[in-house]
């Protein structure tokens, strides 16, 4: 298929507050904050933009599924299963709400995590083979 699209270049996820929300993604991921106003906190993680942008009260990015389970909007990848381990035993560390890595029958291991705001996340232990050529990563 071709197509024009090259990339997903930013992302944007609701948060009540986006200082206390920068701060815990640069502590727990290791995002780098360029900008932060009352309305929003920009930040670079995973390769590109992550804006933090003040919601509603209760706001969240994730959606139920067809049978009534909460789904992550977002996967974020690592390179393999090692690195997998490491982010999750890292996060628990932390006390941030982690999910069991878990075999979900496809190629890879997975586990999801909430942050601060209870925004749902998946990681996967799998990078894409595209990020890899790109990047020059085995």
């Amino acid at each position: 298929m071709n197509t024009l699209l090259q990339r997903v270049g930013t992302t944007y996820v609701p948060v009540a507050d986006p200082k206390i929300a920068s701060d815990w993604y640069q502590e727990m991921l290791g995002a780098v904050e360029n900008f932060r106003n009352n309305d929003k906190a920009i930040l670079d993680l995973a390769n590109q933009s992550f804006f933090c942008v003040k919601a509603k009260e209760g706001e969240r990015s994730g959606f139920l599924d067809h049978y009534g389970n909460e789904h992550f909007l977002m996967t974020f990848e690592v390179n393999g299963l090692d690195q997998l381990q490491e982010l999750h035993s890292s996060l628990k560390s932390k006390g941030v709400s982690v999910g069991d890595i878990e075999d979900r029958g496809h190629a890879g291991n997975n586990f999801v995590f909430f942050d601060i705001d209870g925004n749902k996340f998946d990681v996967w232990s799998e990078l894409s083979p595209v990020f890899k050529e790109k990047y020059g990563i085995e």
